[in-house]
């Protein structure tokens, strides 16, 4: 029978394997595509726009299509997902029938599998509002799948702010929205900043309800009622060709790209949320 002392030193240690798995599981990944990837990626290979494999095999049209889906995205969720958020932290009556219901729905939201966001937006955005598969369609049908990444960050970020900010406020005169747009999004906002940056992530990641409103044309869209094809649903598509070397080196150098987006998010992330952490104190 173990003592407590020696319990403590087999949970820990099982908790240092635990996290030393985690890190080797990451680094393998990285390693695996940056070591296969690399050497294909070239300046070439980024601005050029994609014809078919042995011709210009460039990914530039994937790109701005890329860009495309995760401004409009942001655009529609971050005003909405911000919103509620305030509106459950300082409006809301804890505890009531309204605060449950939303939360019920973004929980709801939460853990709908991302096909069934593409089969939904490719039924009503697609089809019902004859948006077509266009950009549009697509960035509408990733806004709802954000929200409640959006929602609930911010949420948690509004009720990390101390309360003697708001009584502070109230006691000076100020209203209630000058004390909410003055004193506590500042306060929150590194919060707030890493959820619309995960989001960033997520959109960037998804490939399934893209896939079924966006499309897969390999050209620029000069608006957002073009369809257009992402970076990951270029690879996606690419995993379903992969009979040559040629398409086997353009799949490891988009998951490249891929991987190094990913990276720079979350590197972004943990930089601006410092400097404001900095910035409040």
């Amino acid at each position: 029978m173990l003592n407590r002392a020696q319990q403590d030193k087999v949970l820990l240690s099982a908790i240092w394997a635990s996290a030393t798995i985690t890190i080797l599981f990451l680094l393998w990944v990285i390693w695996h595509i940056l070591s296969n990837g690399l050497s294909h990626v070239t300046w070439e290979f980024i601005t050029t726009s994609y014809t078919r494999i042995g011709e210009s095999s460039g990914i530039w049209s994937m790109i701005i299509s890329t860009v495309y889906m995760v401004g409009l995205s942001l655009s529609i969720a971050a005003p909405i997902g911000i919103m509620t958020a305030i509106y459950l932290t300082e409006y809301s009556k804890p505890g009531s029938k309204v605060v449950k219901v939303i939360r019920f729905c973004t929980e709801s939201l939460a853990g709908i599998p991302s096909i069934v966001y593409g089969l939904f937006g490719m039924t009503f955005f697609v089809t019902t509002l004859g948006l077509g598969f266009s950009i549009l369609a697509g960035s509408l049908t990733l806004s709802m799948l954000i929200l409640p990444v959006i929602i609930r960050t911010t949420e948690e970020a509004l009720m990390a702010v101390p309360v003697s900010y708001r009584e502070g406020g109230y006691a000076l005169g100020a209203s209630k929205i000058y004390t909410i747009w003055r004193l506590i999004l500042p306060s929150a906002m590194p919060g707030i900043i890493t959820s619309v940056i995960l989001s960033i992530g997520r959109v960037i990641g998804e490939s399934a309800p893209v896939f079924l409103t966006a499309g897969m044309v390999t050209q620029i869209p000069q608006s957002v009622l073009d369809s257009g094809r992402t970076l990951t649903v270029h690879l996606y598509k690419l995993t379903q060709e992969l009979f040559s070397q040629s398409e086997w080196d353009q799949a490891y150098a988009t998951a490249t790209i891929l991987i190094v987006l990913v990276l720079v998010l979350n590197m972004a992330t943990k930089i601006v949320a410092a400097r404001y952490n900095k910035a409040s104190h």
